[in-house]
Protein backbone atom coordinates (compact mmCIF):
# COMPACT_ATOMS: atom_id res chain seq x y z
CA UNK A 1 0.00 0.00 0.00
CA UNK A 2 1.14 3.41 -0.11
CA UNK A 3 -0.08 6.87 -0.55
CA UNK A 4 1.37 10.00 -2.56
CA UNK A 5 1.53 13.60 -1.17
CA UNK A 6 -1.99 14.11 -0.01
CA UNK A 7 -2.77 16.95 2.22
CA UNK A 8 0.57 18.93 1.47
CA UNK A 9 1.52 22.16 3.36
CA UNK A 10 4.04 24.04 4.10
CA UNK A 11 4.78 26.59 7.45
CA UNK A 12 3.53 29.54 5.56
CA UNK A 13 0.91 27.94 3.53
CA UNK A 14 -1.59 26.49 5.68
CA UNK A 15 -4.69 28.47 3.94
CA UNK A 16 -4.51 26.44 0.72
CA UNK A 17 -3.99 22.56 1.88
CA UNK A 18 -5.47 19.93 -0.60
CA UNK A 19 -9.17 18.27 -0.03
CA UNK A 20 -8.01 15.37 2.64
CA UNK A 21 -8.31 12.06 1.02
CA UNK A 22 -7.87 9.20 3.90
CA UNK A 23 -5.50 6.16 3.57
CA UNK A 24 -8.03 2.90 3.82
CA UNK A 25 -6.01 -0.05 4.93
CA UNK A 26 -7.52 -3.04 3.42
CA UNK A 27 -6.67 -6.86 4.87
CA UNK A 28 -5.22 -9.25 3.38
CA UNK A 29 -5.93 -13.13 3.58
CA UNK A 30 -3.93 -13.99 6.09
CA UNK A 31 -5.51 -11.35 8.23
CA UNK A 32 -8.63 -13.30 6.93
CA UNK A 33 -7.22 -16.24 8.65
CA UNK A 34 -6.28 -14.76 12.19
CA UNK A 35 -10.12 -13.99 12.73
CA UNK A 36 -10.93 -16.69 14.77
CA UNK A 37 -7.82 -16.39 17.24
CA UNK A 38 -8.85 -12.34 16.90
CA UNK A 39 -12.03 -11.29 16.52
CA UNK A 40 -13.14 -8.46 14.52
CA UNK A 41 -16.13 -5.83 14.89
CA UNK A 42 -18.17 -5.48 11.66
CA UNK A 43 -19.21 -1.98 10.30
CA UNK A 44 -16.71 -0.34 13.06
CA UNK A 45 -13.22 1.86 11.67
CA UNK A 46 -10.75 3.22 13.76
CA UNK A 47 -9.01 6.46 12.71
CA UNK A 48 -5.52 7.45 13.33
CA UNK A 49 -4.57 10.82 12.42
CA UNK A 50 -0.87 11.33 11.59
CA UNK A 51 1.57 14.21 10.35
CA UNK A 52 4.45 13.39 8.72
CA UNK A 53 7.58 15.87 7.17
CA UNK A 54 10.46 17.67 7.54
CA UNK A 55 12.21 20.47 9.38
CA UNK A 56 15.42 22.42 7.90
CA UNK A 57 17.24 24.43 9.45
CA UNK A 58 20.40 26.48 7.57
CA UNK A 59 23.74 26.07 9.14
CA UNK A 60 25.14 29.76 8.29
CA UNK A 61 28.53 29.83 9.06
CA UNK A 62 28.68 26.17 9.75
CA UNK A 63 27.51 25.20 6.59
CA UNK A 64 29.85 23.42 3.89
CA UNK A 65 29.71 22.32 0.57
CA UNK A 66 28.72 19.03 1.48
CA UNK A 67 26.32 20.15 4.40
CA UNK A 68 24.52 23.33 4.32
CA UNK A 69 21.56 22.29 6.18
CA UNK A 70 20.68 19.79 9.11
CA UNK A 71 17.04 18.52 8.61
CA UNK A 72 14.78 16.20 10.78
CA UNK A 73 12.18 14.00 9.05
CA UNK A 74 9.42 12.19 10.81
CA UNK A 75 5.76 10.79 11.59
CA UNK A 76 3.53 11.79 14.63
CA UNK A 77 0.49 11.57 15.93
CA UNK A 78 -1.43 15.19 14.17
CA UNK A 79 -1.71 16.29 17.74
CA UNK A 80 1.73 15.19 18.58
CA UNK A 81 0.64 12.06 20.61
CA UNK A 82 3.00 9.08 20.68
CA UNK A 83 2.00 6.67 18.00
CA UNK A 84 3.80 3.52 19.13
CA UNK A 85 0.34 2.55 20.38
CA UNK A 86 -0.11 2.08 16.23
CA UNK A 87 3.03 1.67 15.12
CA UNK A 88 5.92 -1.12 15.61
CA UNK A 89 8.14 0.59 13.43
CA UNK A 90 9.32 2.79 10.65
CA UNK A 91 11.76 2.72 7.67
CA UNK A 92 13.22 5.58 6.40
CA UNK A 93 14.76 5.38 2.90
CA UNK A 94 17.21 8.19 2.08
CA UNK A 95 19.56 8.53 -0.70
CA UNK A 96 21.90 6.30 -1.81
CA UNK A 97 24.66 8.74 -1.79
CA UNK A 98 24.31 8.48 2.45
CA UNK A 99 25.90 5.84 4.68
CA UNK A 100 23.29 3.00 5.13
CA UNK A 101 20.77 4.95 3.54
CA UNK A 102 17.73 2.50 4.89
CA UNK A 103 16.98 3.48 8.75
CA UNK A 104 14.72 1.71 11.00
CA UNK A 105 13.13 3.84 13.62
CA UNK A 106 11.53 1.16 16.19
CA UNK A 107 10.44 3.04 18.88
CA UNK A 108 8.64 6.40 19.42
CA UNK A 109 9.54 8.94 18.44
CA UNK A 110 9.58 8.01 15.13
CA UNK A 111 12.42 10.34 13.21
CA UNK A 112 15.94 10.99 11.91
CA UNK A 113 17.89 13.90 11.59
CA UNK A 114 21.09 14.29 8.91
CA UNK A 115 23.07 16.94 7.52
CA UNK A 116 23.25 17.31 3.68
CA UNK A 117 23.36 19.92 0.82
CA UNK A 118 20.28 18.17 -2.05
CA UNK A 119 16.92 17.80 -1.93
CA UNK A 120 15.12 14.81 -2.51
CA UNK A 121 12.54 12.23 -1.83
CA UNK A 122 12.57 10.30 1.25
CA UNK A 123 10.01 7.16 1.23
CA UNK A 124 8.47 6.24 4.83
CA UNK A 125 7.37 2.50 5.64
CA UNK A 126 4.90 2.46 8.02
CA UNK A 127 4.63 -1.10 9.87
CA UNK A 128 1.76 -2.24 12.35
CA UNK A 129 1.42 -4.29 15.20
CA UNK A 130 0.53 -7.55 14.44
CA UNK A 131 -3.33 -7.44 15.50
CA UNK A 132 -3.95 -4.47 13.40
CA UNK A 133 -2.13 -5.26 9.85
CA UNK A 134 0.54 -7.21 8.20
CA UNK A 135 0.57 -4.76 5.46
CA UNK A 136 3.47 -2.16 5.48
CA UNK A 137 1.75 1.27 4.38
CA UNK A 138 4.42 3.34 2.22
CA UNK A 139 4.58 7.40 2.07
CA UNK A 140 6.81 9.27 0.46
CA UNK A 141 7.94 13.01 1.17
CA UNK A 142 9.99 15.94 -0.46
CA UNK A 143 12.91 16.95 1.32
CA UNK A 144 12.99 21.01 1.56
CA UNK A 145 15.73 22.76 2.12
CA UNK A 146 14.68 26.23 0.60
CA UNK A 147 11.96 28.46 1.12
CA UNK A 148 9.83 29.39 -1.63
CA UNK A 149 10.59 32.91 -0.93
CA UNK A 150 14.12 32.98 -1.28
CA UNK A 151 14.56 36.97 -1.32
CA UNK A 152 17.68 37.69 0.73
CA UNK A 153 20.06 35.58 2.95
CA UNK A 154 18.32 32.13 4.31
CA UNK A 155 17.34 32.37 8.32
CA UNK A 156 19.45 30.26 10.51
CA UNK A 157 16.50 30.78 13.37
CA UNK A 158 13.47 29.98 11.37
CA UNK A 159 13.75 26.48 9.42
CA UNK A 160 11.89 25.24 6.40
CA UNK A 161 8.51 22.91 7.69
CA UNK A 162 7.10 21.14 4.87
CA UNK A 163 4.48 18.87 6.61
CA UNK A 164 1.51 16.27 5.12
CA UNK A 165 -1.53 15.89 7.41
CA UNK A 166 -4.04 12.31 6.66
CA UNK A 167 -5.70 9.83 8.63
CA UNK A 168 -4.91 6.46 8.45
CA UNK A 169 -8.35 3.96 8.66
CA UNK A 170 -8.62 0.76 9.76
CA UNK A 171 -12.24 -1.17 9.06
CA UNK A 172 -13.05 -3.74 10.94
CA UNK A 173 -10.63 -3.57 13.68
CA UNK A 174 -9.75 -6.42 16.06
CA UNK A 175 -10.82 -6.48 19.60
CA UNK A 176 -7.48 -6.83 21.43
CA UNK A 177 -6.81 -3.31 19.24
CA UNK A 178 -9.73 -1.56 20.45
CA UNK A 179 -9.09 -2.29 23.77
CA UNK A 180 -5.34 -1.07 23.16
CA UNK A 181 -5.83 2.86 21.64
CA UNK A 182 -9.11 2.75 23.28
CA UNK A 183 -8.41 5.87 25.78
CA UNK A 184 -5.45 6.93 23.84
CA UNK A 185 -5.22 10.53 22.73
CA UNK A 186 -3.26 9.79 19.34
CA UNK A 187 -6.45 7.60 17.98
CA UNK A 188 -10.38 8.20 17.27
CA UNK A 189 -12.27 5.37 18.15
CA UNK A 190 -15.58 5.08 17.98
CA UNK A 191 -18.37 4.67 20.62
CA UNK A 192 -19.07 0.78 21.32
CA UNK A 193 -20.05 -1.50 23.88
CA UNK A 194 -16.75 -2.56 26.33
CA UNK A 195 -14.17 -4.75 24.75
CA UNK A 196 -12.99 -7.49 28.02
CA UNK A 197 -9.21 -7.81 27.39
CA UNK A 198 -6.86 -7.96 30.17
CA UNK A 199 -5.33 -4.37 31.26
CA UNK A 200 -7.77 -2.60 28.71
CA UNK A 201 -8.05 0.39 30.74
CA UNK A 202 -4.69 0.94 31.69
CA UNK A 203 -3.67 3.56 28.98
CA UNK A 204 -0.76 5.73 28.88
CA UNK A 205 -1.04 8.94 27.00
CA UNK A 206 1.82 8.44 24.61
CA UNK A 207 2.61 12.61 24.45
CA UNK A 208 4.94 14.06 22.21
CA UNK A 209 3.97 17.58 23.35
CA UNK A 210 7.83 18.29 24.76
CA UNK A 211 9.19 17.47 21.53
CA UNK A 212 12.57 19.82 20.97
CA UNK A 213 11.03 20.93 17.45
CA UNK A 214 7.50 21.18 18.52
CA UNK A 215 6.96 25.08 18.43
CA UNK A 216 7.66 24.25 14.52
CA UNK A 217 4.92 21.66 14.11
CA UNK A 218 1.98 22.70 12.71
CA UNK A 219 -1.16 22.75 14.41
CA UNK A 220 -3.56 20.07 12.95
CA UNK A 221 -5.99 20.41 15.98
CA UNK A 222 -8.49 21.99 13.91
CA UNK A 223 -8.33 18.75 10.78
CA UNK A 224 -8.51 16.93 14.23
CA UNK A 225 -11.61 17.79 15.01
CA UNK A 226 -13.01 17.48 11.94
CA UNK A 227 -12.05 14.04 11.33
CA UNK A 228 -14.06 13.19 15.24
CA UNK A 229 -16.90 14.69 13.36
CA UNK A 230 -16.13 12.56 9.98
CA UNK A 231 -15.91 9.24 12.19
CA UNK A 232 -18.94 9.78 14.14
CA UNK A 233 -21.05 10.89 11.21
CA UNK A 234 -19.50 7.08 9.47
CA UNK A 235 -20.12 5.41 12.52
CA UNK A 236 -24.29 6.54 12.94
CA UNK A 237 -24.38 5.82 8.76
CA UNK A 238 -22.28 2.25 9.58
CA UNK A 239 -25.18 1.43 12.32
CA UNK A 240 -27.74 2.47 10.23
CA UNK A 241 -26.95 0.24 7.46
CA UNK A 242 -26.50 -3.02 10.11
CA UNK A 243 -30.00 -2.06 11.97
CA UNK A 244 -31.74 -2.25 7.89
CA UNK A 245 -29.94 -5.49 7.96
CA UNK A 246 -31.40 -6.62 10.91
CA UNK A 247 -34.45 -5.97 10.22
CA UNK A 248 -34.71 -7.08 6.93
CA UNK A 249 -33.64 -10.43 7.89
CA UNK A 250 -36.34 -10.51 11.26
CA UNK A 251 -39.33 -9.56 8.30
CA UNK A 252 -38.26 -12.08 6.18
CA UNK A 253 -38.64 -12.12 2.22
CA UNK A 254 -42.43 -10.79 1.10
CA UNK A 255 -45.42 -13.33 1.18
CA UNK A 256 -48.01 -13.37 -1.41
CA UNK A 257 -51.23 -12.37 0.10
CA UNK A 258 -54.10 -15.13 -0.65
CA UNK A 259 -56.88 -14.07 -2.77
CA UNK A 260 -60.37 -13.48 -0.78
CA UNK A 261 -62.53 -16.72 -1.02
CA UNK A 262 -64.76 -16.86 -4.48
CA UNK A 263 -62.41 -14.94 -6.38
CA UNK A 264 -60.52 -16.83 -9.32
CA UNK A 265 -57.34 -15.39 -10.97
CA UNK A 266 -57.75 -15.36 -14.43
Amino acid sequence: MSARKIGETQADDLGSAPVLQPIRITKSGEDNDKKSANRRLKDAEIAVPIAYGTIAFYLGRKASESQSHKWTVYVRGATNEDLGVVLKRVVFQLHPSFNNPTRVVESAPFELSECGWGEFEIAISLFFHSDICDKQLDLYHHLKLYPEDESGPQSIKKPVVVETYNEIVFPDPSESFIARVQNHPAVVVPRLPAVTVENANEKERGDTKDHPLAQWFMNFSEADELLKLAAARQQVQAHIVKLRRQLSVMDGPPQLSKPPSGYECT
